[in-house]
């Protein structure tokens, strides 16, 4: 089906509004993320960290996004436990671990620069 712009940007909206709603993490995220262009304007990076540290926060959004996709449908077409299920379902949220890791990391190199400066 070849459907306009608008509707798959309003269905990829209802994809994030799903994931607000249902989970906790995402919700969590989405915070720290709001939070983000505060705590940038209040410490004052040069340019390239408020972009590394915006690009991370909307990493860890997808990467979320993602997992949650999977998990879904994981649950939905096996709901039953089975081992290679876990497996992937691990996988995936060990992707958004390492994003995470990765924007920790980011922030931290930030921090550095900003208190050495």
């Amino acid at each position: 089906m070849n459907r306009n712009l608008l509707h798959k940007v309003s269905d990829a909206i209802a994809g994030v509004a799903v994931a607000f709603r249902t989970q906790r993490s995402f919700r969590i995220q989405v915070g720290i993320a709001a939070a983000l262009p505060v705590v940038l304007a209040w410490l004052r990076p040069p340019p390239v960290f408020w972009a590394l540290c915006l690009a991370m926060a909307m990493l860890v959004l997808a990467a979320e996004l993602f997992n949650t996709a999977l998990e879904k449908l994981a649950d939905h077409l096996h709901p039953e436990d089975h081992p290679a299920i876990g497996a992937v379902k691990d996988c995936s949220a060990g992707a958004v671990l390492l994003v995470c890791a990765g924007a920790g990391l980011v922030g931290l190199l930030t921090l550095v620069v900003v208190l050495t400066e």
